[in-house]
């Protein structure tokens, strides 16, 4: 009997388990309340990041969404970075 053969663009990934992407989550309004507050700053001075990026969609993020990314670097540590998604 024939082994059925997977087209490689047909495979379905879960990006945020690949070791080189660092963990994304959404945060909750009471989290984004404080680092606003903690940095005196706005939404509107964060960086962006597009609702297009693959971890994004992963998560299932919407414009408007605030992504805290914790990423490990054996040199640096962890270092805690955030983003706010924007369309196109």
């Amino acid at each position: 009997m024939p082994v059925a053969k997977v087209k490689e663009e047909e495979k379905e990934y879960d990006i945020l388990k690949h070791t080189l992407v660092p963990k994304h989550e959404i945060m909750p309004a009471e989290e984004i309340k404080e680092l606003l507050v903690k940095h005196n700053i706005t939404t509107a001075q964060l960086p962006r990041i597009l609702a297009s990026d693959a971890a994004v969609k992963a998560l299932n993020a919407k414009e408007g969404n605030v992504l805290k990314i914790t990423r490990f670097s054996h040199t640096a540590g962890v270092t805690t970075y955030y983003r706010i998604v924007q369309k196109e």
